[in-house]
């Protein structure tokens, strides 16, 4: 069964910000890994999905 993998559009979406935060995170390196297929970014849902587990705050910051 073949992944599901998204676009920019797709994970600014997801996460609720804008496609040019999508792209800046791209550009900084700070976003979740993605891939480049030809000149198109896409996301594997995996790695979505472990980005969004890295975010999560432990409390001691606050």
């Amino acid at each position: 069964m073949a992944e599901k993998h998204l676009g920019p559009e797709e994970l600014a979406d997801r996460v609720g910000v804008t496609v040019q935060t999508v792209y800046y995170w791209n550009k900084v390196g700070s976003g979740p890994r993605f891939m480049k297929i030809g000149r198109h970014c896409r996301y594997r849902l995996a790695d979505v999905l472990a980005w969004e587990e890295s975010r999560y705050a432990d409390g001691a910051a606050r």
